[in-house]
């Protein structure tokens, strides 16, 4: 499959050997991304004095870090954007590229941040990660993206923001760097999101075809599930890996990314290469 690549982006001749990546290796390099990308209680499930009966006094906070659950119950004005569940969007104080920092070939490019929104509702939530140059990040122009934004559908969109988020990273174009750049795509379009929203969380990395479920082939079984990078001489890459959908309709899925003009952005295909069959 991973051929196909190889043909679309150039003659084989100009390609060099298929190189796998360590399934172990990824999984735990996803497991660092998730962990960074975890959101405080607060901003995940915010809390509001619509919450409480109006007759109940709010608590009042027992430690440093309960003061901040005390301000969104009301002790700031609710113009300045607090966390809230009402369907409007708000500033996360999220850091997303200090996940970066130990990702091996990848980085963050210099003077340039990563910054959130969250969009939360009682049983549903969103997310959106910007990068924009640091002179644009400061809390004043973010807040100012706020006032053109709508539901979870239309979110903020702060001055400055690079067209393609994945822009911003830059790394020693090693075969591992570009399948990582992968997961972090994908992990970067979860941020935030809860309940119905949830997508990619839904998909476990594999190497092998699992043997709990009976599959539907939508294509010829693959011999080799093992997640695999082709890179060429001119820098250009392709990588292919699978993973399973965990959740219903349960499926497995083939994911093929194409790098071809010297960024870690790529063109990016997911499909659904078998459906799960009760026993």
């Amino acid at each position: 499959m991973l051929a196909c690549l190889s043909i679309q982006l150039g003659t084989r001749q100009h390609a060099m050997s298929v190189q796998k990546i360590q399934l172990e290796v990824l999984q735990k390099i996803r497991q660092h991304m998730q962990h960074g990308f975890t959101l405080p209680e607060s901003e995940n499930h915010p809390r509001s004095r619509s919450s409480f009966d109006d007759r109940t006094e709010v608590p009042a906070p027992d430690s440093l870090s309960d003061l901040g659950d005390f301000f969104n119950f009301g002790g700031v004005d609710e113009s300045t954007h607090a966390p809230n569940t009402r369907g409007e969007w708000f500033i996360s104080a999220a850091n997303p590229g200090g996940v970066l920092l130990k990702l091996p070939g990848l980085k963050l490019k210099p003077d340039v941040r990563l910054v959130s929104y969250l969009h939360r509702q009682p049983d549903n939530g969103m997310g959106v990660i910007w990068a924009v140059p640091e002179l644009l990040s400061t809390t004043a122009r973010l807040e100012k993206a706020l006032a053109a934004s709508g539901d979870y559908a239309h979110p903020p969109h702060p001055e400055g923001a690079l067209p393609n988020l994945m822009e911003a990273i830059q790394g020693d174009r090693s075969p591992a760097s570009f399948m990582i750049a992968s997961l972090l795509q994908r992990e970067l379009g979860e941020f935030g999101r809860l309940g119905k929203a949830c997508n990619w969380s839904h998909h476990r990395l594999i190497g092998t075809v699992p043997t709990q479920v009976r599959w539907q082939w939508k294509v010829e079984t693959p011999k080799d599930l093992a997640p695999k990078v082709l890179l060429f001489a001119d820098g250009r890459a392709a990588i292919e890996f699978f993973s399973c959908r965990v959740v219903p309709p349960v499926a497995l899925f083939q994911h093929l990314d194409q790098y071809t003009d010297g960024h870690y952005k790529a063109r990016v295909l997911d499909r659904a290469i078998a459906i799960g069959q009760r026993a």
